[in-house]
């Protein structure tokens, strides 16, 4: 049996990562579990509980409304200085508020009416299909006068670059793309799609939701104009935490936030009753910040930043690797399919398998009598199990313990014990 299958192999993996220090800092309620789903819902920081329970009982608590001046006002722009340094972007460029479907819907509205003399939206058929929501919901808003071209993946694991730049043309106002897909992982090349809409002088909008935190990103390096992204997942915010968006410099003062809400009036406390927009990144706030929820993001991203991009990008790719080996041993003739692109440098930290019984091989490997314990992925339709690597808590074990489960119940078809009747959320 090849070395790489065995237990011991993976441990010795796990003994050499110059990362392991970092598990500690999450909370582990379950040794035996394996989390496989930090992709959507990254772990809980250990640190985050005591500093929401200072901000809960001493800013909230005994502080009252002094907190504001001493602590919220500009908790957003704090964050956003934060996620900047991830995201390759300067401090003044970011800042974190609403969800991410409020926040693209700002900046695509924005660039619509910025490019109002172009008719043209192109997008891909992989997608979050929220993202494509807000892009519908806006030609309508619009008027109609839009057009949303996708792009159709020919496997639905990767786009074509040949094909994206066929379809860029001197009517196309805006390009909007996941960074990486939700579904397969594929990683766009963001120097060349942001180089080749510049050409056409188009923008382009990026969702980072499943690559911040995970993939590296120099925004400004690459050129781009605007972006958006989802705390929860790579960054360990907590469900629902806020987003946060990426306007350049160089946009900032031209584009319209249709949300013209009191935090991004110039002096909200003046209360002045004809709202005069904030210079900079602050005129794209709109409503209060959610002040309890944001904090919990500042010791989060403390972990991320403390172990830097380049490190946790290296041990994502090392362990997707370790990952497909154990697949390619294990599963390939089992009737498991790659569902993300086979070279690391065309695909974020997840991997997608696919199975014509994904949904109900999700549900054996939940369930706490299957194996040796429990091992949460999960399953995106038709037929995806996304397993998720978080490098600052996913060990190598886990990996091979995931996969062994895995064969388990594919080989004694464990998977037929289950209705395939789909759970509300999955």
């Amino acid at each position: 049996m090849d070395n790489l299958n065995t237990i011991a192999h993976a441990r010795e993996l796990d003994r050499l990562d110059s990362l392991a220090r970092f598990r500690k800092q999450f909370l582990i309620d379950d040794p035996s579990l394996i989390y496989l789903d930090g992709n959507s819902l990254g772990r809980l920081p250990q640190k985050t509980g005591e500093h929401m329970e200072l901000v809960i009982r001493e800013q909230w608590g005994k502080n009252l409304i002094r907190s504001w001046n001493e602590h919220w006002y500009d908790q957003s722009a704090r964050m956003g200085k934060k996620i900047a340094q991830l995201i390759g972007a300067d401090p003044d460029e970011v800042i974190v508020s609403d969800s991410t479907s409020v926040n693209l819907y700002k900046l695509a509205y924005g660039a619509l009416k910025l490019m109002e003399d172009r008719t043209e939206i192109i997008s891909d058929d992989m997608n979050f299909p929220s993202d494509l929501y807000i892009m519908q919901g806006l030609i309508k808003q619009l008027g109609g006068k839009h057009k949303l071209n996708l792009l159709k993946s020919p496997d639905g694991i990767s786009l074509d670059m040949s094909q994206l730049t066929r379809m860029v043309k001197q009517s196309t106002a805006l390009i909007t793309l996941s960074h990486v897909a939700y579904k397969s992982s594929f990683l766009y090349d963001m120097e060349r799609v942001t180089e080749l809409a510049h050409q056409h002088d188009a923008l382009v909008l990026w969702d980072l939701s499943h690559s911040a935190g995970a993939v590296p990103v120099s925004l400004n390096r690459a050129g781009a104009d605007l972006a958006v992204g989802c705390t929860y997942k790579y960054l360990n915010g907590g469900p629902g935490s806020p987003a946060f968006l990426f306007v350049k410099r160089e946009l900032q003062e031209r584009l319209e936030n249709p949300i013209q809400g009191w935090f991004g009036e110039r002096n909200p406390f003046e209360f002045n009753l004809n709202y005069r927009e904030s210079e900079g990144i602050r005129k794209f706030l709109s409503g209060t910040p959610p002040v309890i929820s944001l904090s919990g993001l500042d010791p989060a991203l403390d972990i991320v930043l403390e172990a830097g991009m380049e490190s946790i990008r290296q041990k994502s790719v090392a362990q997707s690797e370790y990952l497909l080996s154990l697949v390619r041993q294990n599963l390939t003739d089992l009737g498991i399919q790659l569902g993300s692109p086979e070279l690391s440098e065309r695909r974020g930290s997840h991997l997608s398998l696919k199975h014509d019984e994904a949904y109900r091989i999700c549900k054996a490997l939940t369930d706490p009598g299957v194996g040796d314990g429990v091992v949460i992925p999960d399953f995106r339709e038709p037929n995806n199990i996304r397993l998720g690597i978080s490098p600052l808590y996913t060990t190598y074990e886990d990996i091979y313990r995931a996969i062994l489960q895995m064969k388990e119940i594919i080989l004694e078809k464990l998977y037929e014990n289950y209705p395939n009747t789909r759970d509300q959320v999955t």
